[in-house]
This record gives C-alpha cells, sequence and structure tokens, in this order.
C-alpha cells in the first residue's frame, strides 16, 4: 500500500525541480528555433554535408526533403471512404499459472464511411504453448517476453494486410497502425532472430503496396529527435561533421548537443497550427537499409489536441496524390476520435486483454487440461496467496 503522508515530503522537492526544468526547456526551444531560421537559408548545404559524412555521424538523424519553412494545409478528406486498423495485447507467460504459455490477441477494425456498410470490430486470438515458441528465442539471449513482444509487431501488420486485401470496395482506404514503422528493437537483434520477424513485416506492406491502399504509423506523444539532429549539424563548431573523430563518445557533453533533450514535437509546435503539417523527412535509421526499398519517411503535423508524428513508406510518401489523402483521411480519423484516430483506439479496445478476459482464459485452459486426465491442475503458492490477502 502506498503511504501518501510519506511521499508528500517528496512532492516539494519534484516540484522545483520541474520548475527549473520547465525554464531550461524554455531556452532551448528560443535555441532551436533561431537555428531552425537559419536552416532555412542553408538547408542544402547542410543536406550536403549530411550525406557525404554520413558514414561518421554517430547520432540519428533525418533529411528533409522539402523546404523546412513548409506548411500546408492538410485537405479535407472525402466523404465516402474506409479506414482500417490493428493493435495487439498479450498474455505473459507465467511459470506460476496453470500451464506455462503465450497469448496474442490481434484487433481488427475496419469502419466505412457513407457506403451503408456494417464495420468489423474483433479479435484474433492465439495461443502458443510449443516448446520452439517458449524457448526458441534463449538461444539468440533474448527472453520469452522480449519475443512475444515482437511476434506481435509481425502479426499486427499480417493481420493489417489481409484486412486490406479483404475489404473490397473502390472508397479510399487508408491502413494504419499504433506506433512507429521504424522497428528500432532489430537493430539489437541476431541476424537469425532478425530474419523471423522482418521479412513478414515487409511482405505484409508489399501486399498492401500492390493493392494501393496507403499505410501509415501514427505515434501520439513522440518523444523522436531525428529533425532536432538535423539542426546539430548547423550547431557543429568543427568545419565537418566528424563524430568519430572529434566526439566518439556520444554520452559525454559535446558541443553540437544544445537542444537536448527537446524533441521534434516541440520545435514544430510552434511552426505549425491546427491542421497543418511540416515538411516531409526522410529517416536515416540505419535499420531501413534492410528494408528491401521501402524507407521511411515521415511529418509532423498539428492534429489539433498535439503534434504527432506521422510516419508512411517511401512508396506512400512518393505518391503525392495518395500522401495528401490519406492525410486527410488520418486527420479526420483524429477529430472522430476527439484527440485521437477512432480506429486505432477501437482496435486497442478490441486487443486489450483484461483481468476477467485472463480469468477466463486459464479456467477454459484448466477445464481442457482436466478433460485430458491431467491431475494436480492449479496455480503456484504464490500466485493463489498474491490473488487474495487476509490482512
Amino acid at each position: 500500500m502506498l503511504d501518501l503522508t510519506k511521499l508528500a515530503r517528496q512532492m516539494q522537492g519534484l516540484s522545483q525541480h520541474l520548475t527549473l526544468e520547465a525554464s531550461a526547456s524554455r531556452q532551448r526551444l528560443e535555441l532551436a528555433q533561431q537555428h531552425l531560421k537559419k536552416a532555412y537559408e542553408s538547408q542544402k548545404d547542410l543536406i550536403d554535408r549530411q550525406e557525404k559524412w554520413r558514414d561518421r555521424i554517430l547520432f540519428a538523424n533525418a533529411t528533409p526533403i522539402e523546404p523546412l519553412q513548409t506548411c500546408i494545409d492538410i485537405p479535407v478528406p472525402p466523404k465516402i471512404h474506409t479506414v482500417i486498423a490493428t493493435d495487439g495485447s498479450q498474455i505473459a507467460p507465467n511459470h506460476h499459472e496453470i500451464a506455462y504459455c503465450y497469448l496474442l490477441n490481434i484487433g481488427r477494425v475496419v469502419l466505412h464511411y457513407g457506403q451503408n456498410l456494417h464495420p468489423l470490430l474483433d479479435s484474433l486470438p492465439e495461443v502458443f504453448y510449443r516448446p520452439e515458441d517458449l524457448y526458441m528465442s534463449r538461444q539468440w539471449g533474448i527472453r520469452t517476453e522480449e519475443w512475444m513482444g515482437y511476434r506481435r509487431t509481425a502479426s499486427e501488420a499480417t493481420v493489417l494486410a489481409e484486412l486490406a486485401c479483404t475489404v473490397k470496395t473502390e472508397a479510399p482506404t487508408l491502413a494504419m497502425v499504433d506506433g512507429s514503422l521504424i522497428y528500432w528493437f532489430l537493430e539489437q537483434l541476431p541476424i537469425d532472430a532478425r530474419d523471423r520477424i522482418l521479412p513478414p513485416i515487409l511482405e505484409a506492406w508489399q501486399q498492401m503496396r500492390d493493392a494501393q491502399i496507403p499505410l501509415m504509423g501514427y505515434l501520439s506523444a513522440s518523444r523522436n529527435v531525428e529533425g532536432m539532429n538535423f539542426l546539430r549539424l548547423l550547431a557543429c563548431p568543427h568545419a565537418v561533421p566528424d563524430c568519430i573523430s572529434y566526439c566518439p563518445n556520444q554520452l559525454e557533453k559535446i558541443p553540437c548537443k544544445i537542444f537536448e533533450p527537446l524533441r521534434d514535437t516541440s520545435l514544430w509546435a510552434t511552426q505549425l497550427k491546427p491542421g497543418q503539417r511540416g515538411p516531409l523527412w526522410r529517416s536515416n535509421a540505419r535499420i531501413l537499409d534492410l528494408y528491401e526499398g521501402q524507407t521511411i519517411y515521415f511529418c509532423y503535423i498539428h492534429v489539433g489536441t498535439e503534434i504527432a508524428r506521422i510516419e508512411v513508406p517511401q512508396w506512400v510518401a512518393e505518391n503525392t496524390s495518395m500522401f495528401d489523402q490519406a492525410l486527410g483521411l488520418m486527420l479526420a480519423q483524429v477529430q472522430k476520435g476527439y484527440g485521437y484516430p477512432v480506429a486505432i483506439a477501437e482496435a486497442h479496445n478490441q486487443a486489450v486483454v483484461r483481468g476477467g478476459d485472463k480469468a477466463r482464459f486459464f479456467a477454459l485452459l484448466e477445464k481442457q487440461m482436466i478433460r485430458a486426465g491431467l491431475k494436480n491442475v492449479g496455480t503456484s503458492y504464490k500466485e493463489a496467496r498474491k490473488r487474495g490477502s487476509i490482512a
């Protein structure tokens, strides 16, 4: 039980710390705005330096595809359209439960607007219990709980592509997922492990590309700094941005880290009005070298309630009419969802496994085990005691 009396003594120090941080953040933001204005005039030179020295730059940075001062109004979407979304949830394996297994649940949503068609709102559960599912990842030093999350990411993409290719409608269609399309976690995985996660995702994206259904990743409260890091090239005091030679240890205090920990969204909140998007960027994340020509582009959009980061594959970004229409459909989803895309929110609601669902899952599993003739079926004494207190 949380002792609020003891906790209250620490609140004063926390509030003072936050006040100082807010003041420092305002100063960093003013400095970033000054550098952004300077970058308007030297954008081409900065991009040339970035391309020339990219192999010796040690921090993640993106390349602006459009002028940095770009502020474009998002077009109004057509009234007749369809939006598809998936999201996932899981029950993690637990040695204290009646059986060591895990479950993935992928929520599916298809919303038709102006078409007099019934929506689809359901989920696809899948239970994993075989040794190759539970222990395969340990050969790569990956915990089962982590591997379960990676497999869920691949399943979300696969189910999304199946929905996109199954929904037969002539209306404009948008496929959405919650979160980034840049799977940074893949950088840390061994090649064999990565080859079990990334190929299904890229295959799913290719299916949507063939069907000409744009794919979009929606990031709320993004903490990304790829845009701010582009401005670090302007703040670099050296003749060339050669991090390997001048600043090999990026964890130390280095001269170009004058904006940290300012995020991209903080800067673009000062540049955009509701319903506008900023410039289009190409991510230079190294993991994208494995994406087989499906490099990720992104932009920041003032959706009214926040600055959202929108990510799309290269084939969507290069199709101007498809990209603009997809942004219009996305903004309409945010407005219908009172600040967050309604299709993604509903996909999450379909996927989430609540306490009652978990209890029913293990009750069903227990019944099946008893029917199969297994004896001494039940949770560990530790789990039983945690579920009920004598205090």
